[in-house]
């Protein structure tokens, strides 16, 4: 909507729509309008000066017919008659003079308008004399050839020029207001173009100071140290990570840098300048120029830091490794220049205008939406990208970026653009939160597609189990997010199908883990992430006992259960945030697992072992029977030695579990066969027979049992000398 201002705003000359058509209008105007040093500035002036020419030219006119002695007198007498003129000539009118009146004009013109049914005043001739004098001065500023830099003005001078230029847009302003008259048209026209020529200059020197006078501290931020506490690949980048920034900017917020890159000197000179075109009605130039230079500097800035635009389509073209790379490089950018940049800006914009807030907010918001939307529109790329399990720790990032910024606008933005800004962020947040809900499900999927049909060797912990507790470790350090981002797409799948409270969602998500009834309240009260995560673990040891089941010796597959479980409840007890997810009853019952797989494998390996070494069946009639004797000894020899040579290439990759399977096994078997020999060995004739029958003592069944589950081939048992 046209204000009043802009509708009396006087129309703009053409000839000042450049500099070279501003100087050269001026110049024309100088030859006609500039008198000599010693003339007046009467309106008169003029008409007396072309009398005199007429004169003259009467006067050459009979000049040849004359004789030299009449020529010389009339020559002397043009001389009296110009020492005479010059003896009556007023002196130059006084710019103070000229100002003070031109003041009591405009006093004038805004009293008459305050008053119905009274004429306007006659517009006097002073308003000339100060639209000649003002037109030079400004010329002395505003040279075609060489015109002076602002910066160079000394405090008086660019002082004296601004209250000039003040003055000059009052008067036009005045005058405009009561432009109805047709007899002030030329007069509205001249003082308009002397403003217009004036604001041409400041407009210049306004987009010089923002272009020019910065100081060279792009990367003033550049050199903060890292920061990583999360799982991420390595970045080959020149940014370093700004996660300590309050502490860089309160080390950067003194002396000349307490603006971006420039002293304050210049913003004290942008703010002046700014002042006078806002005043002068040019506020619509002066927010152009501001905004079109600042933005340009930022997005020079953005991408000194190593940002490119990358469309939609770029981004789902590139490969998982260099996107990674791009992630890092754009959380770090985005991060710096939310917490950096968009806070120097504000600043900066408030400084310049500081007597116009809300023209600063929009300038503000005008310089920054849009660069924010590029880098929104990355994040929304990345959301768009196809899922897959190793890609959720780089959406966390990302995520968490988004999150915290959101919270970083509302200190930066007016609220009008905050919302709007807030608006997207979540959204594309939100679009995120849902992949990486949809990437826990490709984990679940993974773990029911893996159904090899191929036994580890030596029934050592199976890769899918390492895979899947290791990813489990690393997400659940982002459990608070993860935990925001479950919570959030559990109101959304509520919302959607209107049915459910916490415990009836994560009964159900949780049944397989429900094994008692007095765990059902523990379960009740967790979290939709700690529910997705029993989910997991569930789907996992359902299909480890499916793999057990491919080993044809039943002690191997207790092994296989052992080795893995183990490993589970050490990578689990490992790490505090997944522990707290699983909960004390969970590893109280894989706790027992482990002992019940423990003592299925000593049952199924060595029992049958032991059923050699009982006393049943070798008395006959209170005597030593000494062929079913010879019998249990050559069986138990056998037995031990393929016992040995298998399970010496098991494995047992955990130290504490490996020692406590040797020492279990000892523990039953040595003190078995020591009281055997003891009891039944003096049966034997000494010599060749004992060494026959008798091929172990117990110290080499101690020995052969520590080298037990070492993944090593022993051809045949060892005998202690």
């Amino acid at each position: 909507m046209e204000t009043e201002k802009d509708k009396h705003k006087p129309e703009k000359s053409g000839s000042f729509d450049s500099r070279d058509a501003a100087g050269q209008d001026n110049h024309d105007h100088d030859d006609r309008h500039e008198p000599d040093a010693n003339s007046n500035l009467d309106p008169d002036h003029d008409h007396q000066e072309n009398n005199e020419t007429d004169n003259t030219k009467n006067l050459e006119s009979p000049k040849e017919d004359q004789p030299e002695s009449e020529t010389t007198e009339v020559e002397n007498k043009e001389e009296e008659a110009t020492a005479v003129d010059v003896e009556v000539s007023p002196p130059p009118a006084d710019f103070d003079d000229v100002c003070e009146e031109i003041d009591q004009f405009i006093s004038a013109l805004s009293s008459a308008k305050g008053q119905e049914g009274t004429d306007p005043p006659e517009v006097p001739d002073v308003v000339e004399q100060f639209a000649f004098l003002a037109e030079a001065k400004i010329a002395n500023y505003d040279s075609t050839e060489s015109p002076m830099k602002w910066i160079r003005h000394s405090e008086e001078h660019s002082s004296s020029f601004l209250e000039l230029v003040d003055r000059v847009s009052k008067l036009a302003s005045s005058l405009c207001e009561i432009s109805s008259e047709p007899i002030y048209d030329p007069r509205i026209n001249r003082v308009g173009g002397i403003l217009q020529r004036a604001m041409s200059y400041l407009e210049d020197e306004f987009r010089s100071i923002l272009e020019d006078s910065r100081i060279p501290d792009l990367d003033r931020n550049n050199n903060e140290p890292s920061k990583i506490t999360k799982q991420s690949s390595s970045l080959n980048c020149n940014i370093q990570e700004t996660d300590n920034q309050p502490a860089s900017q309160e080390s950067n917020s003194s002396g000349h840098d307490s603006f971006p890159g420039y002293s304050e000197e210049a913003v004290s000179n942008l703010n002046r300048l700014a002042k006078a075109m806002v005043i002068g009605g040019y506020e619509r130039e002066c927010c152009h120029i501001y905004i079109i230079a600042r933005r340009t500097l930022l997005e020079e800035t953005l991408h000194k830091l190593g940002f490119e635009k990358l469309s939609i389509d770029d981004v789902q073209k590139m490969q998982w490794e260099p996107l990674e790379r791009e992630i890092d490089s754009w959380k770090k950018i985005f991060k710096q220049f939310v917490a950096v940049h968009l806070t120097d800006e504000r600043k900066l914009s408030e400084a310049v205008f500081p007597d116009y807030r809300l023209m600063a907010d929009n300038l503000f918001s005008g310089i920054t939406r849009g660069i924010m939307i590029q880098l929104l529109n990355f994040a929304e790329a990345i959301a768009m990208t196809k899922r897959s399990s190793e890609k959720l720790f780089k959406f966390l990032d990302v995520y968490e970026t988004l999150r915290d910024a959101i919270s970083a606008m509302n200190d930066v933005f007016p609220e009008e653009i905050v919302n709007d800004l807030k608006s997207e962020a979540s959204l594309t947040r939100s679009r995120l939160g849902e992949a990486m809900v949809c990437i826990f499900c490709e984990l679940e999927n993974s773990i029911k597609a893996d159904t090899g049909k191929t036994p580890v060797p030596g029934g050592a912990v199976h890769p899918l189990t390492r895979y899947t507790l290791n990813y489990l470790k690393y997400a659940c350090e982002y459990k608070a997010t993860l935990e925001q981002i479950f919570r959030e797409h559990q109101k959304i799948e509520r919302a959607e199908s209107g049915t459910g409270s916490d415990f009836d969602y994560n009964s159900h998500a949780s049944g397989q883990t429900q094994n008692q009834n007095q765990n059902n309240n523990q379960i009740a009260q967790q979290s939709p992430f700690a529910v997705q995560i029993n989910k997991v673990m569930c789907l996992l040891d359902t299909n480890l006992e499916a793999k057990s089941k491919l080993y044809k010796d039943s002690s191997l597959s207790s092994i296989f259960m052992m080795n893995n479980g183990r490993y589970i409840l050490q990578k689990i007890k490992g790490s505090a945030e997944i522990h707290d997810l699983m909960g004390d009853t969970w590893s109280r019952k894989r706790s027992s697992d482990l002992r019940q797989y423990h003592n299925t494998y000593k049952r199924e390996t060595w029992g049958r072992l032991l059923n050699c070494l009982t006393h049943e069946g070798l008395s006959v009639n209170g005597k030593v029977a000494k062929p079913v004797l010879k019998e249990r000894f050559k069986s138990f020899n056998a037995m031990f030695d393929e016992i040995h040579k298998t399970q010496s290439t098991w494995v047992v990759s955990d130290e504490q579990l490996q020692s406590e399977l040797r020492v279990s096994v000892s523990a039953v078997v040595i003190p078995a066969y020591r009281s055997f020999m003891a009891r039944f060995s003096q049966n034997f004739t000494p010599g060749r027979q004992t060494e026959k029958y008798i091929k172990y003592q117990p110290e080499d069944i101690e020995t052969l049992i520590d080298e037990l589950f070492d993944g090593s081939a022993m051809a045949t048992g060892r005998r202690r000398p």
